[in-house]
């Protein structure tokens, strides 16, 4: 019984011992499966709920508010407004013609260059209608057998200085004038504000003149009579003619015939004429 009973105990000591190895492997096994779960549920829940991005939100049904219509700068009277087209009438005589100077060096030209510069979209035509040696008489006939349009946007008139010279009566130049001035108004579209006249040049002060008082005392007559009459009815009158009297001074100023205006001079004229001019557009 004695060695019977040892041998059963020995073999009981040994199975729990075994049991209890067993089972302990069994708890470490089942605890590190609890483990690597939660790992892995961690894992899941960080790959399955990012940091939610900010929604864009769209407004529906809401008119949006239209911006306020800026105010328009106000039109500056001297910048014109580029008129497509603009016709220009000159009439005159030998200073609107140009006697010996070039075409492009008389004042209509230069003037019609210079818009041209300025109204850089238009497109400028000039007609002249002008001769050396013309009175009024002779620029009356001359224009009643043009044909001339009446759909100008600016009409020049210069003259008289013929009248003075060839001594005719001042008395038919004081009728024949208005007669003119009221033809240039009709072929500038019936309007007065676009007609510019001239003052005459004074032809003493060149090398054929010699200084003569006399010829600048009867130029003085002839424009005082187209000034004040200019005034009377409201048409622009520009004064050219104390350019011309610096010819002597200024010999430049005097064309290669020694009596009429040069290139430099038609240039000063067009200096005057032509901010006027922009702004009757």
């Amino acid at each position: 019984m004695g060695l019977f009973t040892e041998a059963f105990f020995f073999l009981e000591t040994f199975i729990s011992k075994n049991v209890y190895i067993y089972l302990k492997k069994i708890m470490m096994i089942k605890n590190l499966y609890f483990l690597l779960s939660c790992f892995c549920c961690l894992f899941m829940n960080c790959q399955n709920d990012p940091i939610p991005k900010q929604e864009k939100t769209e407004i529906v049904g809401i008119e949006t508010q239209q911006p306020e219509p800026q105010p328009q700068p106000e039109p500056n009277p001297d910048m014109p407004q580029n008129p497509s087209n603009i016709k220009i009438l000159a009439l005159g005589d030998s200073y609107t013609i140009g006697e010996s100077v070039c075409e492009t060096c008389r004042f209509p030209e230069q003037l019609k260059k210079g818009m041209s510069e300025k109204l850089k979209n238009a497109l400028v035509t000039l007609n002249i209608v002008a001769r050396t040696g013309w009175t009024t008489s002779s620029l009356k006939n001359a224009i009643s057998n043009a044909n001339l349009s009446t759909d100008h946007d600016l009409v020049t008139l210069l003259i008289g200085v013929n009248n003075q010279y060839q001594n005719q009566p001042f008395e038919m130049f004081q009728n024949e004038f208005p007669e003119l001035a009221n033809a240039a108004i009709q072929y500038a579209k019936g309007e007065k504000k676009n007609v510019i006249v001239i003052s005459i040049p004074d032809y003493a002060y060149t090398p054929f003149g010699k200084g003569n008082k006399a010829i600048s005392e009867a130029i003085d007559r002839y424009n005082n009579f187209i000034e004040s009459y200019c005034s009377q009815k409201g048409i622009t009158y520009i004064y050219i003619t104390d350019i011309t009297r610096k010819g002597l001074l200024e010999p430049n100023l005097v064309a290669s015939d020694g009596l009429h205006p040069s290139e430099v001079a038609y240039s000063r004229f067009v200096e005057r004429l032509l901010p006027v001019a922009l702004g009757k557009l």
